[in-house]
């Protein structure tokens, strides 16, 4: 099912409505929708250099408001359809997890996961679930998202067609690696605030 779906997604790369599908891909994929919008993006890009920054923007736009989307279902449906979709993902473990990370953390998870290859829904579904600020919430995912989507751009802009395989080979490598530095500087600013602060 799932090399139907990626296969169906290249597909509409080319699809003269591709932007349309390329945002309704990148809102489900934040809530519900296995197949991240790269597989998408990178296509698109791939076959038109000069909108490629559009497309990122797009993509981003897209996945914030299906981030929104997801929070929602966190707020107000958990028990029903957040709760169905920690199970079919197989996601309850890491979710519970999220619940520790969450009180030492807040959204900044939540900027991380936007950059990086971690599953994106969980953390709109969780952040909805733990009632945490949606301003905040809004802002942190749609820096973090169009960090990572113009990332793909910027890469593949630069680089031209070679860069293809490559990006679609080390893209959750190079999310992950920059997700870990994202932490850790999190990490560190936390220290170095409790350090600062009066006692």
């Amino acid at each position: 099912m799932l090399k139907q779906l990626y296969n169906w997604v290249l597909h509409m790369a080319s699809h003269p409505r591709a932007e349309l599908v390329l945002f309704a891909v990148a809102f489900a994929e934040s809530s519900f929708f296995p197949i991240p919008p790269d597989a998408l993006l990178i296509p698109m890009i791939i076959v038109n250099f000069d909108r490629a920054f559009r497309y990122a923007l797009v993509c981003t736009i897209g996945s914030v408001l299906g981030g929104v989307f997801g929070y929602a279902i966190g707020a107000v449906a958990f028990d029903s359809v957040g709760q169905w979709a920690v199970n079919f993902y197989g996601m309850q473990e890491s979710f519970d997890v999220l619940k520790g990370w969450y009180q030492e953390y807040d959204v900044y998870i939540v900027g991380v996961a936007g950059f990086s290859p971690i599953p994106y829904k969980v953390f709109t579904i969780f952040s909805g679930f733990m009632q945490a600020n949606l301003a905040s919430f809004i802002i942190a995912s749609f820096i973090s998202r169009g960090a990572r989507f113009m990332l793909v751009a910027w890469l593949l802009w630069r680089g031209g067609p070679r860069f293809k395989t490559w990006i679609e080979t080390n893209l959750y490598p190079l999310t992950m690696a920059a997700g870990i530095i994202l932490i850790m500087g999190i990490v560190l600013v936390k220290f170095l605030m409790q350090g600062a602060a009066p006692q």
